[in-house]
């Protein structure tokens, strides 16, 4: 038979084998992909020039330089592009690897002072920067000296600048002081225009979630709320600035409000200005600095700078390299959870409620003696919070210690999952609270009518379609979510009463989506203890009566790419070599776009939220 004489294959034939065989190429393509990028690893290690980034020195500092933002649970990040080339973006530094890096090193005779380069930190919020400050401050008691290097300091920066023994700065740098602020975009009129009709249900008087989607401006009550609390964080930052450079108490404030002045009597140099202020110690180049320190920490193996490790690098080492004692006694498990609270599963960077309650029982088939679990969250769908708060107190009917930690946020449906904990820790600088619940639901029919789309049909009951974003929002659709949102208001009220041993008349008083620090948070009853993840791990060694633990960090189970790609990631130095005002000006049109970002998480199937706007700690 000739090529002629056979059968053509149909055209549904045909396409489908166009198809297998296209997956077959991208098979084919992923696994010699894969191949690539382990022989370049393998490459990079055993042909790489580049001295190993974790040998610790006999002599040398500990190198403080935090890439990105400053976080307690790392989001997932790719590794590919790096390793094809791309420019690194920004990256994350979580917190408890500082904080564990610089406690060890007080205690190692390797470790002769701590070096913190701080031009590649974007950002992190108080509480995190006291977390690492309160670390600094163990540190100075082992009589080892801190050094500060900057070309030009941001506020949060600075604020871990100050807790140095000698802060070094440009001579063409600045100390950039502007105190907190809440700012956000108002979207009524925009609506308006575009004829979007967003319905919202709420209880509480400082539930401003919504505020942007009802007004053009700030509410009185919001305006109250949020000015006290950021008043309060103010004060906690420049007190505490000020105290360790042993300044004035108003030295900060005066600082900010008279830098025109300042700034003309030393003919426009922002770096005299800060001298003049005490809030630096020597005005050097980098090369100067490098040439002091070497004198101080000793020189590195080529000569070019000072002898050091990375901090991230030295705690990976400590951690691979230390056998670990299974003869200890007691285990402390430690869930770290960070980000809007979702319903069911969600990648690092969301708390779904699926995802953390299996972290959860994983801790229980454990056999930890307690859990700690480190929330950082301004909240969101109510159903997931109060499974997730179920999962926690089925751990304490199993006779689990469970000790909350609030990182820089917990409010809303952070705080509801707190209430279900045996204790309570927030640092000072904690906000908290924002007990309150809002429904929200947009929709689009003037839209589609302004272009010629309309609705019409027919149902079998007055609920059919009645909640389709197409099609106005009925009166007894309307009536169904604002109970339901009561009703959720009123279990919250409930078991926070429960918690706290209160009733829900007294817990209405002081909740509403009223904002407090933790310091406020502590006088109202909300929260137990003032202190950070370290102080909450020894309150639980204690609860569970262990004077011999170890803590084991529950983390939520990885498919086989993801462990791949996290082991590249531990190979893969990614730091920031942008210009840093340009990623702190980006970081601030970050809020502009918060809203619709958060409203994309929103998946609550009651469309019931416990959720606060202007929780993102300063």
């Amino acid at each position: 038979m000739t090529e002629s004489d056979r059968p053509k294959k149909g055209l549904i034939r045909r396409f489908f084998g166009g198809i297998w065989h296209l997956l077959g190429w991208l098979r084919t393509l992923f696994a010699n992909l894969i191949f690539l990028l382990i022989l370049l690893l393998i490459g990079s290690v055993l042909f790489g020039d580049k001295e190993d980034p974790y040998r610790i020195p006999d002599k040398g500092a500990l190198r403080i330089a935090p890439s990105g933002v400053l976080v307690d649970e790392l989001t997932q990040q790719s590794t590919l592009p790096l390793l094809l080339g791309a420019e690194p973006q920004q990256t994350e530094t979580r917190v408890k690897d500082l904080v564990d890096a610089i406690d060890h090193a007080a205690g190692d005779a390797r470790i002769n002072a701590i070096v913190m380069e701080l031009d590649s930190m974007v950002g992190g919020s108080l509480s995190k920067l006291e977390e690492i400050g309160a670390a600094l401050q163990k540190f100075k008691k082992s009589g080892k000296p801190i050094y500060a290097i900057a070309d030009n300091y941001t506020q949060s920066q600075y604020y871990l600048a100050s807790h140095a023994d000698q802060v070094y700065l440009n001579p063409m740098g600045s100390v950039l002081l502007t105190g907190f602020g809440a700012f956000r975009n108002y979207y009524k009129s925009a609506l308006e225009k575009l004829k979007i009709n967003f319905h919202v249900f709420r209880v509480g008087d400082y539930k401003d979630f919504v505020e942007p989607f009802l007004r053009d401006d700030m509410s009185p009550a919001s305006r109250e709320n949020n000015q006290r609390w950021l008043n309060a964080l103010w004060t906690e930052y420049a007190e505490h600035v000020s105290t360790l450079r042993d300044l004035p108490a108003d030295s900060i404030d005066k600082f900010i409000h008279t830098l025109p002045q300042q700034l003309e009597s030393h003919a426009g140099s922002w770096a005299e200005a800060a001298k003049s202020a005490g809030l630096v110690d020597d005005l050097s180049h980098r090369r100067q600095v490098v040439s002091k320190l070497q004198k101080e920490v000793g020189k590195n193996k080529d000569g070019d700078s000072y002898q050091s490790i990375e901090a991230i690098n030295y705690i990976r080492h400590i951690r691979l390299t230390s056998i670990e004692d299974r003869s200890r006694k007691g285990k402390i498990g430690l869930v770290t959870a960070s980000g809007s609270i979702v319903d069911g599963k969600a990648p690092p960077g969301q708390i779904g409620s699926a995802t953390l309650v299996q972290r959860l029982y994983k801790a229980q088939k454990e056999k930890v003696n307690a859990v700690v679990l480190r929330i950082d969250s301004g909240g969101g769908s109510s159903f997931a919070s109060e499974e997730i708060r179920q999962a926690v107190l089925a751990l304490r009917n199993d006779g689990i210690p469970v000790i909350m930690s609030m990182g820089s946020v917990a409010a809303s449906g952070g705080y509801w999952i707190a209430a279900g904990a045996d204790k309570i820790w927030a640092s000072p600088s904690t906000i908290t609270g924002s007990i309150g619940v809002f429904g929200a639901f947009p929709t689009f029919e003037e839209s589609l009518e302004h272009i010629g789309i309309y609705n019409d049909g027919v149902g079998t009951s007055k609920l059919a379609g009645a909640m389709r974003l197409d099609r106005p929002l009925s009166p007894m659709a309307e009536s169904l979510l604002q109970q339901g949102v009561e009703n959720t208001y009123a279990r919250f009220l409930a078991l926070v009463a429960e918690a706290r041993n209160s009733t829900p008349e007294e817990i209405d008083k002081i909740a509403q989506g009223q904002v407090w620090t933790g310091r406020d948070a502590k006088q109202l009853g909300l929260v137990d203890e003032l202190g950070g993840l370290q102080e909450a791990i020894a309150d639980a060694a204690q609860i569970a009566e262990l004077e011999d633990y170890r803590v084991v960090e529950i983390e939520r189970d990885l498919n086989a790419l993801e462990k791949f790609l996290r082991t590249l990631n531990q190979g893969v130095d990614a730091r920031i070599e942008a210009n840093l005002p340009l990623l702190a000006w980006l970081q601030n049109i970050d809020p502009a776009l918060a809203s619709g970002h958060l409203l994309s998480t929103f998946n609550d199937p009651r469309a019931i939220y416990a959720r606060c706007l202007d929780c993102a700690a300063p």
